[in-house]
């Protein structure tokens, strides 16, 4: 079974390329006609789409940037959300990347694994049930980058309420909600590259400990869910 809405979200959350823009229409299309969203959820996404008709690449490109790569906050990554500069950041995606070659998912780009329109990428071409237990697994990050989106008045946020949607959400919600809603300004914004040189991670440097360990659960597993809010309080 193929899950193409959500490889439409992927292509979505991705960097907008003069491609995805000729592809408008199919993508509406495969929204449509697979009928994996609820209803509020697929006109949000169709409106995302349509917002894209007559843009300007080059406008909507810097848009993009201004989003998601001028700090932490709303970073496409799931791990730095959990992990930060942490050691444990190395072995989650080497345990991510062991899940894809498994399942015989080859990545055809430079980012790393758990850039979310990648994992979206490999979750379209899963059965439903592993794919919606795999984004609920992911959705505490999942959560707080539509409530920040949210918090932005961006269309964005509308790629997250579908899939939470789609998988349910997660327990921790509210408390979630409530981080987006005061958490204020994301000072990275200001310091980012100092601390991003400072701090920089190599997913293929994370020592022996990489060589050859197969997680027991879910590799982007989120446990226990305080752990998830403990982590964010710590980046602010």
């Amino acid at each position: 079974m193929s899950l193409q809405t959500l490889k439409v979200l992927s292509l979505l959350l991705s960097y907008p390329e003069a491609e995805m823009l000729e592809a408008l229409d199919e993508m509406a299309a495969v929204v449509e006609q697979e009928n994996l969203l609820l209803e509020d959820h697929k006109k949000s996404v169709l409106a995302l789409i349509d917002s894209y008709r007559g843009a300007d690449l080059m406008d909507s490109q810097e848009d993009y940037v201004a989003l998601f790569d001028r700090g932490r906050f709303l970073s496409l990554h799931i791990f730095e959300h959990v992990h930060g500069e942490s050691r444990d950041r190395g072995q989650a995606m080497v345990n991510l990347l062991q899940m894809y070659e498994a399942h015989g998912f080859e990545m055809s780009t430079h980012e790393l694994p758990d850039y979310i329109p990648l994992f979206l990428e490999f979750l379209s071409q899963q059965e439903q049930a592993e794919a919606v237990q795999l984004l609920q697994d992911a959705m505490p990050v999942l959560s707080l980058l539509g409530a920040r989106l949210t918090e932005r008045g961006s269309e964005f946020r509308a790629i997250f309420d579908a899939l939470a949607g789609f998988a349910g959400e997660p327990e921790a919600l509210e408390e979630i909600r409530q981080q987006a809603a005061t958490e204020g300004e994301d000072e990275t914004v200001v310091y980012m590259d100092e601390i991003w040189e400072d701090e920089a991670v190599s997913f293929m440097g994370a020592g022996d400990a990489c060589k050859s360990q197969t997680p027991a659960t879910s590799p982007i597993t989120i446990t226990p869910r305080d752990q998830f809010l403990k982590a964010q309080n710590r980046s602010l």
